[in-house]
């Protein structure tokens, strides 16, 4: 026991040292961690604190735009990668952009727009990941063109918001996208429609080939539903749609009465001054309204202009027009193609220009054909929009392409066997149709920079001139008339018949519009509650 009573005593006096450096060791690890949450609560981003912490993190990887998706910034290492991304999502790309229609602000100008040029890969899996996320309908943009029933349908354009004016919610756009084959059957043909215009009967006339008839319309983020009378009809019970405008209005009206006339045969109301079509079941009048401008025009003779040519007052809406559009719940507005015919133009009372007419070549003119154009569609739209007993919904159907080749259509143009949409990339610019939808589209713009943002709700651009551009075989062509001994091909010279490579051919093309009337219907109706009904 004696030989024992030193160990304990040495264990006795050792143990109070190692209970000391216990504890200073728990104390500097406890300490060691409250720094490091600390850390954390300065730096909340988990990368960039994995990083200070164990050395494998980057400036590069922390410095994230905060407008990118997630799955969009996943895989970028270089803070180059990361800076050319969100230029190019910030920037301003109106080379390659449509416009965005906005209640806050007006729109950008189309003047740089370019139809046929597509995006690169990087720019179509940033305009993807970031559309995605706004609409979360999906995504798959590559060029604009065509595809057989299963392919992947592409686009040549971002995607731009159609109706951001009617919902704070973005809708999906409907302009971009791309041509597919459906083998199925159109909805009518020309010999269930009593109503089409006898030029616009392609199959009546004797044109061999069917296959225009079944192409439709695929738009890049969503489908594009094919068109329900039905659905219209309830929609738009105890209201009234008007097309109002030229030739190609009439051939848009005629393509909805024949998809309307499907489910029920409506009653002739008409007159010398406006076609009527009702529809009983569902108390719906479709209108029709002539005017070649939109506005005012008149033949009497004007300073030195001479009587029998016609003068346009460019800053007047038509007065005809106006006093008819009161009774109209939907509105769709076609013009443009006129504006290559002889006319004078007239503003604040001055004559500032003409078109095929101009007596004092040395004297520039102040306001071109393109230039009135612009300026007619602004007056007219904001005309409407302030209108005090006008509440409908205004849709601008943008210029209509035409595919004249090797001519215009009174110098030898033809569209003569054209079968199939143009291919991705081989569309080839027409400078006549992309000023004209600049100069609408800038009209369009300037009109709704100047409503108060309730009458910015009305209006409508229904952008159709780029996925239209690729249809050049949905016209008539030389099919014009039923005449069996009428010339279809080129002479022994190479010279075309005559043909209308303007209008389109029904069934056809042209049906698609009114689907995408039906879409803009109904998302103003759904989203925003049912307008009130006028009177019929």
């Amino acid at each position: 026991m004696a030989f024992g009573s030193p160990k304990v005593s040495i264990l006795a006096a050792g143990f109070p040292r190692k209970v000391s450096t216990v504890a200073i060791a728990i104390g500097g690890l406890a300490s060691f961690f409250v720094f490091g949450l600390l850390l954390r609560l300065s730096y909340p981003n988990s990368s960039s604190v994995s990083g200070l912490f164990y050395g494998i993190g980057t400036p590069e990887q922390v410095d994230i735009p905060l407008s990118l998706s997630n799955h969009t910034v996943k895989g970028l290492q270089k803070s180059s990668d990361i800076n050319t991304l969100e230029k190019n999502l910030t920037s301003d790309s109106s080379s390659d952009s449509p416009d965005i229609v906005n209640t806050k602000i007006p729109p950008p100008d189309y003047s740089d727009r370019k139809l046929e040029t597509p995006l690169t890969q990087d720019k179509e899996n940033m305009v993807s990941s970031d559309t995605t996320e706004k609409t979360a309908v999906g995504s798959g943009e590559s060029e604009t063109g065509f595809s057989k029933a299963g392919d992947t349908p592409n686009t040549s354009s971002p995607p731009h918001d159609d109706s951001e004016t009617a919902s704070a919610e973005p809708e999906c756009d409907l302009y971009h996208g791309s041509w597919f084959y459906d083998p199925g059957v159109p909805l009518y043909t020309n010999n269930s429609c009593p109503v089409l215009t006898q030029m616009q009967n392609c199959q009546g006339n004797g044109r061999p080939d069917k296959g225009y008839e079944s192409w439709r319309w695929k738009p890049s983020q969503c489908e594009l539903p094919r068109f329900d009378a039905r659905k219209f009809l309830e929609l738009m019970k105890g209201k009234t749609l008007a097309f109002i405008g030229d030739s190609v209005a009439r051939n848009q009206m005629e393509s909805m009465l024949c998809l309307l006339w499907q489910v029920e045969t409506p009653v002739n109301r008409g007159s010398r001054k406006m076609q009527r079509w009702y529809f009983k079941s569902s108390s719906v009048m479709v209108a029709r309204i002539w005017s070649s401008w939109l506005v005012h025009q008149f033949n009497e003779k004007f300073d030195y202009a001479p009587e029998g040519v016609t003068k346009l007052k460019l800053d007047l809406p038509d007065e005809r027009l106006m006093e008819a559009i009161p009774k109209f719940d939907v509105v769709v507005l076609s013009s443009g193609h006129w504006f290559a015919k002889q006319s004078v133009y007239i503003l604040n009372e001055e004559i500032v220009g003409g078109q095929l007419w101009w007596p004092d070549k040395a004297k520039p003119m102040k306001v071109n054909n393109v230039e009135a154009f612009g300026i007619s569609v602004e007056t007219i739209l904001k005309s409407m929009a302030n209108h005090p007993n006008y509440t409908g919904l205004t849709i601008v159907r943008t210029f209509s392409p035409d595919h004249y080749e090797g001519g215009a259509w009174n110098t030898g143009g033809s569209c003569t066997g054209k079968e199939e949409p143009i291919l991705p990339g081989k569309l080839v610019k027409n400078g006549f149709t992309e000023i004209m939808h600049e100069k609408q589209a800038t009209g369009y713009n300037r009109a709704v920079d100047k409503v108060s943002n309730s009458l910015k709700l009305k209006l409508k651009l229904m952008d159709i001139t780029e996925a239209f551009g690729y249809r050049h075989d949905g016209h008539p062509g030389p099919y014009r008339s039923p005449d069996p001994n009428k010339i279809t091909k080129r002479g022994p010279d190479g010279r075309p018949p005559p043909q209308d490579c303007l209008h389109w051919c029904m069934p056809g093309p042209v049906d698609t519009w009114n689907e995408m009337v039906l879409e803009l219907i109904r998302r103003d109706f759904e989203g925003s509650g049912k307008r009130k009904s006028s009177s019929s």
